[in-house]
């Protein structure tokens, strides 16, 4: 691993799990009683119920089909974002939500998992796959191009996730660095 991406990993290691303890909205299916799963305990909650619950929680409870995870589903999302990226500027962004990249990892996931087991079709899994890859490509390449511009983070800081955020300060040193090396200039 280089020292590039160990900060990055690590980053994106926290923000998964800040991610899974933050809470989300359900609607159950049944109802449940008297869980508990070491600090957290779950007394009552009735089918229909609405209720916010830590998502790895919730993910669990929608596993087993006890509830449903109150979203937009993650293939829209994706898609809209794919449209919004693509018919703006070269040297503009879209927003991103600030866990679209976690929700993105978790989604493709458990879609890869479930395609191995057959209770998904593998076609979802790959039109999902596709559409994360173009998304990253056009947005790594839009951030690359302004990391070496004189475009501040700040300037474009709430239209892009933590994660692009690591990756446009990152891009920015190195471009700095090469300009100096190369050009002669202070950067």
């Amino acid at each position: 691993m280089s020292s590039v991406d160990s900060p990055l990993k690590e980053f994106f290691q926290q923000r998964e799990r800040d991610y899974l303890l933050s809470n989300v909205k359900v609607s159950m299916r049944s109802a449940v009683e008297n869980i508990e799963v070491g600090d957290l305990k779950v007394e009552k909650l009735r089918e229909g119920e609405i209720a916010e619950l830590p998502r790895w929680v919730a993910e669990e409870f929608a596993s087993l089909g006890l509830a449903e995870v109150a979203e937009e589903p993650f293939e829209t999302e994706i898609l809209k974002s794919l449209s919004r990226e693509k018919i703006i500027g070269a040297f503009q962004l879209s927003n991103l939500a600030p866990d679209f990249y976690l929700r993105m990892k978790r989604r493709l996931a458990y879609l890869h998992e479930a395609a191995g087991a057959g209770r998904v079709r593998k076609e979802d899994y790959e039109r999902l796959r596709a559409s994360s890859y173009d998304l990253i490509g056009i947005r790594l390449g839009k951030l690359l191009s302004l990391s070496s511009s004189s475009t501040t983070l700040s300037a474009i800081a709430d239209k892009v996730t933590p994660e692009e955020k690591v990756f446009f300060a990152t891009a920015q040193s190195l471009s700095k660095e090469w300009k100096k090396v190369f050009l002669g200039e202070k950067g």
